[in-house]
């Protein structure tokens, strides 16, 4: 019986780990084609204290010319430049956020390409657990298969749970923005309905006295 239960357990902890692993936070890869005037810009709300990854290349179609460059420029929700590079066909950004919001990280094609097509760009686009440098991770803890995909788990609940954390008071902030914007619409409801009461008096109060005026009352 005990045999049995160790076969079972052993079948299904693998199983287990694999479904674990496809909730973990995955890097984002994104394809941008920036047209040869303008610019286009990639955001994603991010709460703070979180590690932000990103690597970017210029993919080019015609191997016998060289690739066109792209000018690159991030920038955090209270507008802080966090990276800025300009004529370049690749390169890579990496910070701690330190504010909570909207990180913007915009594209555009560098020098005089008017008429000349779309830039294709790739952008690695990795947050948080995604982020992290699990190969220093396993040769600085010295651990390895099931154990490193146990400490990956870890990261990933921990993530998860700043996350919701995030959430909940993000939506603390909007219920009190909420019930503060009805107490103003209550009071503003109330003061207008005081002022329509008071110019109504004093419509009827100056009908009376100019029907006494003219002797009609």
């Amino acid at each position: 019986m005990t045999g049995m239960v160790a076969r079972v357990s052993s079948g299904v902890l693998p199983v287990m780990l694999l479904l674990l692993l496809l909730l973990l936070p995955a890097g984002e890869a994104i394809w941008l084609n920036l047209p040869s005037t303008g610019t286009k810009c990639v955001s994603e709300e991010i709460q703070n204290n979180v590690v932000v990854l990103a690597d970017y290349i210029v993919i080019s179609d015609d191997q016998n010319r060289p690739s066109p460059t792209i000018s690159v420029k991030v920038t955090s929700p209270y507008g802080n430049n966090l990276h800025h590079q300009e004529n370049v066909t690749h390169g890579q950004f990496a910070f701690t956020t330190k504010e909570a919001g909207n990180y913007l990280a915009c594209f555009w094609v560098g020098g005089h390409r008017e008429g000349s097509g779309d830039v294709s760009v790739n952008l690695d686009w990795k947050t948080g657990i995604a982020a992290k440098d699990w190969e220093s991770v396993a040769r600085k803890e010295k651990i390895e298969g099931v154990a490193l995909e146990l400490r990956k788990l870890e990261g990933a609940v921990e993530a998860i749970h700043e996350n919701l954390m995030y959430l909940k008071e993000k939506e603390a902030d909007m219920r009190i923005v909420s019930e503060r914007t009805n107490t103003r619409v209550a009071w503003f409801s109330i003061m207008s309905l005081g002022i329509c009461i008071v110019v109504s008096v004093l419509q009827l109060w100056y009908l009376k006295r100019f029907f006494q005026k003219k002797k009609l009352i």
